[in-house]
């Protein structure tokens, strides 16, 4: 059995910079103890994701880039402990800074820079420079290569980020989040792994930091196994409230045995239907007028 052990560190930042790295190492370290495979951080954790409420110059002088000692810290992490990372950040970017996740294979190789694409337009994040495409790579693991993609917390909420992400080939998307995960953001999730039979691990703050209230969870996306006369439960982790590692096995073996069976995916797509979607030029309802795209 080719189970792929997962760790989502649903823990609260601390002040500083220096202070989250160092939190973050050890959180890390942790999860290798535990015999994670992947580590994954809630959003922007450079930060804390301490950006609503204050001055933008203020916190947009706390972004760093993706080359930076912070970041680079838990390329070297990854490689020493043979575990995956996935580390988040307020990225220096230019004309305004990104919310971004940077992923490393077990052998401390950076494989992913994904910046929200969705971002939060309608509050404080309209600021921020969103990210300009969806993307996945073939990730080292204890278990072998897993082809592996991400979303960032809104980015959940639009089901073209999972299909694109499926259609590039994703077994699994990794979802940093700061927010309430609630029954129908859960529900999001639920539907994102079903629909595109893929496994999605989302990890979220604990409810001590605000607006966050623990709940990080995986899916693992498959509805029907024949050893069941009925559908399952596709949520194979959901963490309580507090602060802590949470860790999944996904029987990847199981999953791909699924996507080559199953009827949902790319299987029974008919994208010639589909032109409305990507037509800019059609008026379309429930547009918001001040949003600024």
């Amino acid at each position: 059995m080719n189970l792929l052990k997962i760790a989502l560190l649903q823990i609260a930042p601390c002040e500083t910079l220096e202070e989250n790295l160092e939190k973050g190492v050890r959180y890390c370290r942790k999860a290798k103890e535990n015999g994670a495979d992947i580590a994954l951080f809630p959003e922007m954790w450079s930060n804390g994701y301490r950006i609503s409420g204050r001055p933008f110059e203020e916190w947009k002088a706390e972004a760093v880039s993706v080359d930076s000692e912070f970041v680079g810290t838990f390329g070297r992490l990854a490689k020493e402990l043979r575990m995956a990372v996935g580390i988040t950040l307020l990225e220096k970017y230019n004309p305004a800074p990104r919310n971004t996740l940077v992923l490393f294979d077990r052998l401390g190789e950076q494989k992913l820079v994904y910046a929200k694409v969705h971002t939060c337009d309608f509050d404080v994040e309209r600021h921020l420079t969103p990210g300009g495409d969806f993307y996945v790579t073939a990730l080292d693991t204890a278990c072998g290569e897993v082809k592996t993609g991400a979303m960032i917390c809104y980015d959940r909420e639009f089901p073209e980020s999972a299909r694109i992400l499926m259609l590039k080939g994703a077994e699994l998307i990794l979802v940093p989040n700061a927010c309430p995960m609630e029954i129908n953001r859960l529900s999001q999730l639920r539907a994102r792994a079903y629909e595109n039979m893929m496994a999605i691990a989302t990890c979220n703050y604990p409810e001590t930091v605000p607006d966050c209230n623990g709940g990080s969870s995986v899916f693992d996306g498959m509805a029907y196994l024949p050893h069941l006369p009925d559908s399952r439960d596709t949520c194979i982790l959901q963490a309580g409230k507090n602060e802590g590692i949470y860790i999944a096995s996904l029987d990847l073996e199981q999953l791909r045995r699924y996507r080559e069976n199953e009827v949902f995916g790319n299987a029974y797509r008919h994208p010639e239907q589909y032109g409305l979607l990507t037509d800019t030029k059609i008026e379309k309802p429930f547009i918001r007028k001040d949003c600024r795209r």
